[in-house]
């Protein structure tokens, strides 16, 4: 029995948790991205959660070019945020959710497109001078 979904159940998983996914994986590739130089612990914090705040997400889901597939699964994404943060504009939080949900789609299904988004992504991300 296999503890990961299959490409054939992939459709059973609700947006919601395609994003709880990409939520993960997106922090895990910018920790990945700041590892080097080596950094203090605050440094390294400070940087990624500068690239997982909801307002970055919503910017470089602008700047990606989607499929129309990948635009629908943003789409479904986006309107499958649940209750919005104070601090947070609702259109904002949507749009991250459904980017979240496009890498977290991306990461179960097909790891080459996810590592093209990211070779995108990563173009549109400052690097910050080494500490």
């Amino acid at each position: 029995m296999s503890l990961s979904p299959t490409v054939d159940n992939i459709a059973e998983i609700p947006a919601s948790a395609l994003a709880y996914i990409g939520d993960a994986v997106y922090e895990m590739q910018m920790r990945l991205h700041y590892l080097l130089p080596p950094r203090t612990a605050k440094q390294y914090h400070q940087l990624v959660v500068s690239q997982v705040r909801a307002e970055q997400q919503a910017k470089l889901l602008e700047k990606i070019d989607l499929t129309d597939f990948e635009s629908d699964l943003v789409r479904r994404g986006r309107n499958a945020a649940g209750s919005t943060p104070r601090k947070v504009d609702p259109k904002i939080y949507q749009s991250a959710t459904g980017f979240e949900a496009l890498i977290g789609y991306l990461y179960l299904t097909d790891r080459d497109r996810l590592d093209q988004i990211f070779t995108q992504l990563l173009s549109h991300i400052d690097n910050p001078a080494p500490p």
